[in-house]
């Protein structure tokens, strides 16, 4: 008989060949999958390759496409070292690029320099906002943040909906109307970097968001609290800290990061609010905060790969002749992978001996 077990501490070379044998199995099983449906393997890899990393293009698609899922993933860094499971990424993201556009529409004409900071900060207002009321019905009402958070998400999915569809931000065409906002200003769209069409300066936002993370979970009294919160949270009431104000720092912190990237995909990439370009961005967030090990360089790292996967999938569908449907399985399969790799990473295979 066998049971996990989990390690006291992990292992960094252990950890490394975990996801090393995770990307190995992956790649097998996708080459299966792809076998069976009569394409040429080599063709297909050498098509993802190509439009994760090969071109200069490929590599701003890349990036572009990993902004608001580093994110978002640093989004769940934040709230789940504290063991506190919010899974309300997805509808902060939706915040996010609603604040922004509010921003936008009330800071209208001012310069650069101050637009931008002003509408980014707007959107991660927006997402403190949900942030906060969910740490709020937790501390105050004892709603476990699993429940509020989700149900959140959906409302406000519904009230984008309603805004657009016949709503004051709805763009109209005739007697049509279209689940879109009217474009952005081309002044208000983030500015290029290196002269691309397609790298926009929000992608430097998730590496400075992620140094950031880093310091203060590591080095700040506030990190301790964080990590104290997720350890022994009576341990760390008996210290003297008031657990109802790192709840509500920690989750309004996750909420700005995870709103921080809808306010980006609207200024840098849509430049338009609609829904059909934000969703599953929080949901794939958290996923890549747990592959990442709930460390912010590991959030980056697994965030690269997806985006890499996400950018790749075009190439792959057009260059490889991989039919679309098969491209979200191939992903599926790879995250499959990626979460044995972080169970290996953390627990250990122990034989028990039957009495």
């Amino acid at each position: 008989m066998i049971r996990f077990e989990q390690r006291s501490e992990q292992n960094s070379l252990w950890t490394a060949a975990s996801f090393a044998m995770a990307i190995l199995a992956g790649l097998a099983a996708v080459a299966l999958l792809l076998v069976s449906t009569g394409a040429n393997i080599a063709q297909v890899f050498d098509a993802l390759i190509m439009g994760a990393v090969g071109s200069p293009k490929a590599l701003a698609t890349t990036l572009v496409k990993a902004t608001p899922i580093i994110l978002t993933g640093l989004a769940t860094v934040i709230a789940f070292r504290a063991q506190l499971y919010s899974i309300g990424q997805e509808g902060q993201v939706f915040a996010g690029a609603m604040g922004g556009y509010l921003g936008a529409q009330l800071m209208a004409g001012m310069p650069p320099l101050l637009f931008f900071p002003a509408v980014l900060l707007s959107g991660m207002a927006a997402g403190m906002l949900f942030g906060w009321l969910a740490a709020m019905l937790r501390n105050s009402f004892a709603v476990n943040e699993i429940i509020s958070t989700l149900m959140l998400n959906y409302l406000v999915v519904y009230l984008l909906s309603w805004l657009l569809e016949g709503g004051p931000w709805g763009e109209s065409g005739g007697t049509v109307s279209y689940q879109q906002s009217p474009m952005l200003s081309g002044d208000d769209f983030l500015p290029a970097l290196f002269g691309s069409r397609v790298l926009h300066a929000g992608v430097i936002l998730p590496f400075i968001a992620a140094t950031i993370c880093s310091i203060v979970i590591s080095r700040t009294p506030l990190g301790l609290e964080i990590r104290g919160l997720g350890y022994n949270p009576v341990a760390l009431r008996h210290k003297g800290v008031n657990i109802g104000r790192t709840v509500f720092i920690v989750l309004m912190t996750s909420g700005a990061l995870a709103a921080l990237a809808g306010a980006i995909e609207l200024f840098g990439v849509a430049h338009r609010l609609r829904a059909d370009n934000l969703v599953g961005l929080g949901y794939t967030g958290i996923i890549v905060g747990m592959i990442g090990g709930l460390r912010p360089l590991g959030t980056v790292l697994a965030g690269l790969f997806f985006g890499g996967l996400a950018s790749g999938a075009v190439y792959m569908r057009v260059l490889g002749d991989v039919p679309g449907s098969l491209v979200p399985a191939i992903q599926g399969i790879t995250l499959f992978f990626f979460l044995c790799a972080g169970v290996l990473a953390r627990y250990r295979v122990v034989k028990v001996a039957v009495q």
